[in-house]
């Protein structure tokens, strides 16, 4: 799967600190932990969102990726994300989207190509935009509520306590997902990471 085609990760989630450490932004804090791998930092680009450019590995093997966070709410993702695919020539199937999950159990990772929503507003935008779904997507779990509260006020609470000391490493394994998924293609990192 490795081409001389660069890649653009983009992370899903809402901009401001007061969405920084809910469950709705784990897509944010996966791109946030691949950019650190890299060593850079994002800055702001005319798409609408926050960029930082490098490269996956060293030498000869490294490859080139663009990691994003759209300065939108999620529910308007699409045009940001849109705009980076036309600005940086990205073909579709060197897209890759990082979301929180709610029929996942928290921490769960699945990759896919392509598919549904599943009613997520984030992916609903950027299909819309695209005007295809055809477009990597890894899904982090986070789980449903307990009880009567409403998915909508769950997605935009907090981790839990718990949730919040095995975060690092769900965060980083989702990572490590993002790049199997680049070097080595989608079945080899689904049937190690699904």
């Amino acid at each position: 799967m490795t081409d001389d085609a660069h890649w653009l990760v983009v992370g899903l989630g809402n901009p401001g600190l007061e969405y920084a450490t809910t469950r709705h932004n784990a897509g944010y804090l996966v791109v946030d932990e691949l950019a650190s791998r890299i060593g850079g930092k994002f800055s702001a680009h005319k798409s609408r969102a926050d960029v930082f450019e490098g490269r996956l590995g060293v030498g000869h093997d490294a490859i080139r990726v663009i990691l994003a966070k759209p300065r939108t709410y999620m529910n308007e993702s699409g045009g940001p994300v849109n705009a980076l695919v036309s600005f940086f020539k990205i073909q579709l199937d060197h897209l890759v989207v990082v979301h929180d999950e709610l029929d996942l159990p928290f921490e769960t990772l699945r990759l896919k190509e392509g598919g549904g929503d599943n009613g997520h507003n984030g992916l609903k935008s950027l299909t819309k935009s695209l005007g295809s779904p055809n477009y990597f997507r890894l899904r982090f779990g986070i789980g449903r509520p307990q009880g009567a509260q409403d998915p909508a006020d769950f997605v935009l609470k907090p981790f839990s306590n718990v949730e919040r000391q095995l975060l690092p490493l769900a965060i980083a394994r989702a990572a490590d997902a993002v790049e199997s998924l680049i070097r080595l293609g989608l079945d080899e990192t689904q049937q190690r990471y699904n």
